[in-house]
């Protein structure tokens, strides 16, 4: 299939260099290309298609009056990483999560940070995701947050920039674990030749991760999810399949005597670590929202008691508000006295009567972002919006200015995609995935999302986004 035609515009392309060049790491990915007519691809495609479907790789759109199950398409053509390039993305986030580590444990502690002036102590403390039952909480083996999804872009001058930390409850690992399958399947004799490194071995990694936070020698470990309604639920099952470990409800769980237990067909049994996938508010209506359905009553007094290991512990929710996010290169040069490795996107803080005002007078040029919001909503991307979408958001920033930050528009690097016209670039960006046990270890691989939309930068998977599969080469 040809590539000739193939333009990266103004974005830095991960494939093709400014000059039209390949390069180094995917010469011979497009020298398949060459050998592969454009028909045997969409062939591939189309079967990649036909699997996901089969597998039940779906999501719910909330938001989405028709409230179908929908596919998240797997672009055929894989985004690859070289091996120079993931060492430095590796080195960066170990330290990211270290640094965010010692932050959750210190604001539910000592507080020193805030003492010391380095983060505004109403930013934390008037949180809504500031958990006032957690003060003087430490988790089981001082780690609290156990599985990160940490969102990257790649700017046009080829560097990474952290977008976002996602240290609640981080999903879409399942579609890497599946895309990877899918694509193995579609090119088995290259995927060898390139020397790809495994992903596969995740499901094993979590369950040591989880065992690791109990001091019994064989735990019972849990993934709690909120039903079949919710968006992530094949994730869910999914990866309690693959750890050999119970799917279970809130209501298949009780508390007696501050330690928990699964109702099955043979009794009680107790369970040692929960996998949460379920909000911290929900988590327990004895403690959070008593409206919760979804909840066990008691749980976060077993908790407290270190009867039960929670993974993400609760709480982790105010180190990845997007305000907070401002403020991690501080955190991490307060904690660790080093620079960060992977940078920040600069971000103007509303809630700064200077930051304000610039973004109020340039809000046409700038990404605003509400903090509170998730999965692409409470968002404006100025240049593509309206007169009326920038006066709004204007009002908005007006009337609550901490609940927002603004950000220059990123460009976003491009991959190529297999689309009815051809191979044709599309924007994308990266979430590789962390887990915190015994050590900080992340995954060679990542969730590949992609804005399957012409031009779009969104890539959010509510919003119509897609995804590929990420080759991290052993070289």
């Amino acid at each position: 299939m040809k590539t000739e035609g193939y333009h990266s515009g103004e974005h830095y392309d991960e494939m093709f260099d400014a000059s039209g060049q390949i390069r180094d790491h995917y010469i011979e990915f497009q020298q398949f290309l060459g050998k592969t007519s454009s028909k045997k691809m969409h062939q591939l495609q189309f079967s990649a298609n036909k699997t996901q479907k089969a597998m039940g790789m779906t999501f719910n759109v909330y938001h989405d009056n028709q409230g179908l199950e929908k596919i998240l398409h797997l672009d055929i053509i894989p985004r690859i990483i070289p091996n120079s390039e993931w060492r430095k993305l590796e080195a960066g986030l170990k330290q990211r999560v270290h640094a965010l580590n010692l932050f959750l444990q210190d604001v539910y502690n000592e507080q020193k940070i805030l003492k010391d002036g380095v983060v505004p102590s109403d930013l934390i403390l008037g949180s809504k995701d500031y958990l006032k039952p957690c003060i003087g909480l430490t988790p089981p083996k001082g780690i609290w947050c156990h599985i990160t999804g940490t969102d990257l872009v790649k700017d046009k001058d080829g560097e990474y920039y952290i977008l976002e930390d996602n240290l609640r409850c981080p999903s879409g690992v399942s579609y890497m674990l599946e895309s990877r399958e899918i694509i193995k399947r579609a090119y088995p004799q290259l995927f060898n030749d390139e020397g790809v490194m495994p992903v596969s071995n995740y499901p094993t990694k979590l369950l040591k991760m989880l065992q690791f936070l109990s001091d019994k020698p064989k735990p019972v470990v849990g993934v709690l999810t909120p039903g079949i309604y919710n968006s992530a639920y094949f994730e869910h099952s999914y990866l309690a399949l693959q750890m050999g470990v119970e799917l279970v409800n809130g209501v298949d769980l009780i508390v007696k005597d501050k330690k928990v237990y699964m109702q099955t067909t043979r009794g009680l049994q107790q369970i040692d670590v929960i996998y949460r996938r379920i909000d911290d508010s929900f988590i327990d209506p004895l403690t959070f929202n008593p409206e919760s359905m979804l909840g066990i009553p008691g749980i976060f007094e077993a908790y407290k008691a270190g009867n039960i290991a929670m993974a993400n512990a609760p709480g982790t929710g105010v180190a990845d508000d997007k305000a907070v996010y401002a403020y991690v290169p501080r955190i991490i040069k307060y904690y660790l006295d080093e620079e960060p490795i992977l940078n920040n996107v600069p971000t103007y803080l509303c809630r700064e009567e200077e930051d304000r005002k610039y973004v109020l007078e340039n809000i046409e040029s700038l990404v605003v972002k509400e903090t509170n919001a998730a999965g692409g909503y409470g968002m404006l991307i100025g240049p593509k919006a309206t007169k009326e979408e920038h006066e709004k958001f204007r009002k908005l920033i007006e009337n609550d200015p901490k609940h927002y930050i603004a950000q220059p528009t990123l460009s976003l690097s491009t991959v190529p995609c297999l689309t009815e016209e051809g191979i044709e670039g599309r924007h994308v960006d990266l979430r590789p995935y962390i887990l915190y046990g015994e050590e900080i270890e992340v995954i060679p691989g990542a969730l590949t999302r992609v804005a399957l939309k012409k031009g779009s930068l969104v890539v959010n998977s509510s919003q119509g986004g897609g995804s590929k599969d990420t080759w991290v080469l052993y070289k």
